[in-house]
């Protein structure tokens, strides 16, 4: 099963990963906010993940990381 972690207090919350992934798992945390004042992105539901790592290849600040 695949594993994706997010660095939240790195996180921007531009939402390029969600509209990246295939399966629409990720999602912008409405009700949170990290240290920097934005909503960050957020896994809905890891086990329906493909591992894919499409999310990871497009976020800009590198906070994402996808394990097999």
């Amino acid at each position: 099963m695949a594993k994706v972690t997010f660095q939240t207090d790195l996180c921007k919350g531009c939402g390029l990963c969600v509209s990246a992934c295939p399966k629409h798992i990720l999602a912008i945390a409405r009700d949170q906010l990290n240290k920097k004042g934005y909503s960050p992105a957020v896994m809905t539901d890891q086990s329906k993940c493909i591992a894919c790592a499409f999310c990871a290849t497009m976020c800009p600040d590198c906070i994402i990381t996808v394990e097999k």
